[in-house]
Formats: C-alpha cells, structure tokens, sequence
C-alpha cells in the first residue's frame, strides 16, 4: 500500500496507467494508420495547421500534402511523439469514438480510484502525450462510461515534452496548486524522474512487475493501492 500525504490534485498518464499499452498500439494506433491519407486528402481544407506544422517540424515548406501524408505515416511507424501527428489522430480516432467502432479501455481499478478520488474532493487532471482531443475521447467513450466529469483539466505535448520538469512546472503553475500537492503516476521512469525533479509526489504503475523497488520505491500495480491522507 502506498499512502501519500498533503496531495491535492492527482496528475495521470493514460498508456500504461489508465488505459492498457494493448488498446493504443493495437486498436487506435493502427485504426489511425489505415485511414491517415484518406482523411487528410478529405479534409485538406480543414487540416492547414496540422500540415504546417508536419513542414516546420520536417523543416522543409516544399512538402506537398501527399508528402505531409508519408511523413505523418513514418511518424505512426516510429512513434513520434509529434503534436500535429497527435492531433490528427485524434481527429481519426473521435470518428471510431463516435461510430462505436471501438471504446476507450481504461482498468477497473482506474475507473475506481478515480472516482473515489473525486469523491474524496481531489482534483484530478490528464497528462499524455495524446492530444487532448485524444484524452478526451478515450475517457469520453470508455468501456465504463462518460468519465470526462472526473476531470478538472488536461495537458499533452503543447504544455511540453514528458521527459522534461519544466512541463510539470507548468502544470503545477496552471493548477494554481503548489508542486509537492501534486501527485503524478506514470508506467515510465523517466516522466517520474522529470516530474520528481519539479517538486511533485510520484507513483510508478508497475502494471507488468517489470520494475524492483529500486528502480522506483513508489511503485504498485493498480490505483486500489495507492491511499491519501
């Protein structure tokens, strides 16, 4: 059991943590893949920030769309953590959303710790690199439900990179909540050590046992684990 003190607001990550690493390398990702270039080319009109920022990222204003179309699907195949490609998926996946192709996977436990959280007068906000878009759907149209009415905020790329402290500086400054208030749980070292660096309190989602307590002394395999004070 991991028991936290003088937390007011709870900061999550979704792949790995919320939501099973199965579901978005297996359904969204390729979902996405399959139809980029289709809705790109039906959507140009629509898409001119996205494509420019593809061109300034590549450093190149030649790329035309069918080009922008190759770069965003080499980014899908390397997973690029780029905002214009996190956009448009989340773009491609809101018509999957809505359809009922498919529902946002979130864990039972998740789904429980975050509302007795809630419950208990914790703020909770969403922190991926998944656009926010994104990370409003998969809440949005989970298998459990509209879970959007848990949440207080969200964060991705715009706010900065995951490995990088001075983002959770800047969550913790646009939640107007002091740094050491702030818990934040990830499945990934390095976002804890980022976030760890800024002040925060931080849990690793060791879902897979794939981590000793050294690695992270704060660790456990599910939310019914982790208690406030």
């Amino acid at each position: 059991m991991i028991k936290l003190s003088g937390v007011k607001a709870v900061v999550t990550d979704i792949e790995g943590t919320t939501s099973s690493i199965s579901f978005v390398h297996e359904v969204l990702f390729p979902y996405a893949r399959e139809r980029l270039g289709e809705y790109v080319r039906s959507h140009e009109s629509e898409l001119t920030e996205i494509l420019a920022g593809v061109r300034e990222i590549e450093s190149d204003d030649s790329l035309s769309t069918e080009d922008c179309i190759s770069v965003l699907e080499r980014w899908i195949d390397e997973d690029r953590k780029a905002t214009p490609l996190k956009a448009l998926q989340g773009l491609i996946w809101e018509d999957g959303y809505t359809s009922g192709a498919f529902h946002g996977h979130v864990y039972d436990d998740a789904v429980a710790g975050l509302r007795a959280w809630k419950q208990a007068g914790l703020d909770l906000y969403v922190y991926s690199s998944g656009s926010i878009a994104a990370q409003k759907l998969i809440f949005g149209y989970s298998v459990a439900g509209d879970l959007t009415p848990l949440f207080s905020g969200y964060f991705d790329t715009t706010t900065g990179g995951k490995k990088e402290a001075l983002s959770y500086a800047k969550i913790a400054e646009a939640i107007g909540v002091p740094a050491g208030e702030i818990v934040f749980l990830s499945d990934v070292v390095a976002e804890l050590e980022a976030a760890k660096a800024s002040g925060l309190q931080t849990v690793l989602l060791d879902r897979d046992h794939a981590h000793s307590a050294e690695t992270w002394p704060a660790k456990t395999d599910s939310f019914s684990s982790i208690q406030f004070a």
